[in-house]
């Protein structure tokens, strides 16, 4: 696994977040070095989901409003169904996640995630994957879906479900590692 020692890696979730798609790539961060933190649109706690049931909540560090997104190395977007679509009418959330974009910062989006990246104006002219059911809305906002366990363009790295954590938290790391993707940068609004 790629070392990732002292680099900052933002993980914005909110209710409703699928916890395994929070908690694995987390663990990923760690092993590889990096410092995790959670960004989210209130104070206190997320509620963490086993698909449709509650699982833990896990401690908010800082609210999207509050965070500024120079200060992290690279984003990452867990899924479950609530949480994007929470995150994505929050213009604070949109906002943080658009910055990560705009400085070229790597960007990893798993199962629904990809809903919020479509509100950032972040999927024009990009390939990427995500929860099958999403495929129409981001071919809608100009993306080209693939049907990949994971799927890297420019420093955006995305995956499907779950059962495709461990090729996800590779990625994620390995871009991590690699630092700015001037790709990303370019990347076309919605």
């Amino acid at each position: 696994m790629a070392d990732i020692q002292g680099k900052s890696v933002a993980f914005l979730a909110t209710d409703g977040v699928e916890q395994v798609e929070l908690t694995d790539p987390w663990k990923a961060v760690e092993e590889a070095g990096g410092s995790p933190a959670l960004i989210s649109l209130e104070d206190g706690v997320v509620q963490g989901f086993n698909h449709l049931d509650k699982a833990d909540t896990f401690s908010v560090d800082r609210t999207a409003g509050e965070a500024d997104a120079a200060e992290y190395d690279a984003l990452v977007l867990p899924g479950g169904v609530a949480n994007p679509d929470a995150l994505r009418t929050d213009p604070d959330a949109v906002a943080f996640v658009r910055a990560f974009f705009d400085q070229g910062k790597p960007v990893a989006a798993i199962c629904h995630a990809p809903w919020t990246l479509i509100d950032a104006e972040a999927v024009r002219g990009r390939t990427l994957t995500s929860w099958p059911s999403l495929q129409t809305d981001l071919r809608n906002a100009g993306a080209t879906w693939v049907d990949e366990e994971v799927h890297v363009d420019q420093g955006l790295v995305t995956s499907r479900r779950p059962d495709d954590l461990p090729a996800f938290c590779a990625k994620l790391v390995e871009e991590i590692a690699e630092g700015v993707h001037e790709g990303q940068r370019s990347g076309a609004r919605a």
